[in-house]
């Protein structure tokens, strides 16, 4: 670490040592000429990428005592490429399974999406509009498992339909977690998708919602909806910035990766919240 002032979104010594391992390694494979000579240390440049999905700053605006952010965004773009952010998520992801007393092959997932605004960056083909919702952005499909944790992620314009999308994931999940063979949905899937689910033996059943006025949480579905309300407190999230529809995908596992880290060194996750103790509205 350098002698900076640390910020609220570093990692702190005990959630870096759970993730040192996969960057060690990948440093590792990392050959050919110049590769020896490379000094900016990973642990500054997943605090540059922490630091910009929390705040949801431009890269070119991360503060200078970071490295050159055009470095930060190569390492964000190769380690989303070659699998290493996937890595870290998913080692995160099986031990905060362990942590809770389950298996790191679940059975049971939950299926959703959510619709965000783009930015003025994002091309017309990546984006479309979501009728129902009213927004012109992007849509992420999303898996969890039953304690929250992401299985799955994919983004597509926001005219792609929950069944599509859904579809796809279904295919993403088989392939990756085989034990699953139950997925819970909203009523927006439609019939097509349970057919699909049946070829790659999982049962997707729809969890209908009450018929009463007023919020009342669903006990198989509210996990995935807390999942989506805590993707929104990283502003980068909050709408999507990236010209790739790849890289939204890879803000999702650090924000993930973030969250789970925090969970398993029982620290705190920081909020946007005034903390002086002086109220916002004087009496």
């Amino acid at each position: 670490m350098s002698a900076r002032r640390p910020y609220r979104s570093d990692v702190s010594d005990a959630r870096w040592a759970l993730i040192e391992p996969v960057f060690a390694a990948w440093r590792a494979r990392r050959t050919g000429p110049g590769t020896a000579a490379r000094a900016h240390d990973a642990r500054e440049i997943v605090n540059a990428i922490l630091y910009a999905n929390r705040t949801g700053i431009p890269w070119e605006y991360l503060p200078h005592d970071f490295p050159p952010y055009k470095t930060i965004y190569d390492y964000y773009a190769k380690w989303e490429a070659d699998g290493t952010t996937r890595q870290v998520h998913d080692l995160l992801r099986d031990e905060t399974c362990q942590l809770h007393g389950r298996s790191v092959q679940p059975t049971a997932a939950v299926a959703d999406a959510q619709s965000v605004k783009t930015s003025t960056n994002v091309s017309e083909t990546s984006q479309g509009i979501d009728a129902g919702k009213k927004i012109k952005g992007r849509r992420r499909h999303v898996i969890t498992d039953t304690l929250g944790l992401v299985l799955a992620v994919l983004v597509t314009a926001a005219n792609v339909h929950d069944t599509t999308g859904g579809k796809l994931l279904l295919d993403d999940l088989a392939a990756a977690r085989p034990s699953v063979s139950k997925v819970w949905a909203d009523g927006g899937y439609q019939n097509s998708i349970f057919d699909h689910g049946a070829r790659l033996g999982i049962d997707v059943e729809v969890v209908q919602r009450p018929r009463t006025k007023g919020f009342e949480p669903l006990s198989k579905r509210w996990v995935i909806e807390r999942t989506l309300g805590r993707l929104m407190q990283h502003r980068r999230l909050t709408r999507d910035y990236e010209a790739l529809p790849q890289r939204p995908q890879s803000m999702i596992h650090w924000a993930m990766a973030n969250k789970m880290a925090r969970e398993l060194t029982g620290e705190s996750t920081p909020t946007w919240r005034i903390e002086t103790g002086i109220p916002l509205i004087s009496a």
